[in-house]
């Protein structure tokens, strides 16, 4: 007698095993089809972002030095209050920039930190 555990165990292999071959199954003719490749060359191990130059933010207001970092295509931004007193830079146009981190013209890759120093404008 077969055990109903071995029956069992031998319906779920073929179950998975077909649902996992109908993932990638598509048409193989007519409209639709897929095509597949037979490259033998081999992909790079690692893909690295073109390096992006930090732009000079210098004396911006801190809502400006924001924008012109997310133009150059660096979203990865960190505020810091200059005065060490560890505020929250809630409306941006009201702080200028006195800092930043990479230095201006620096190359780095696009998910690089950027720190951005500034100060209350009436603190200048």
């Amino acid at each position: 007698m077969i055990s109903p555990i071995r029956v069992t165990a031998a319906a779920v292999a073929v179950v998975l095993g077909a649902g996992i071959a109908a993932c990638g199954a598509g048409p193989t003719s007519g409209p639709g089809a897929s095509t597949t490749s037979t490259s033998t060359a081999a992909a790079p191990a690692t893909t690295r972002a073109a390096s992006i130059k930090v732009p000079d933010v210098s004396g911006m207001n801190h809502q400006d030095a924001q924008n012109a970092m997310q133009k150059a295509g660096l979203y990865n931004l960190r505020e810091v209050d200059g005065t060490g007193q560890g505020r929250a830079l809630l409306v941006d146009r009201n702080w200028v920039q006195t800092g930043q981190d990479p230095a201006p013209g620096t190359e780095v890759q696009p998910d690089a930190v950027i720190t951005l120093t500034a100060v209350k404008t009436t603190e200048r």
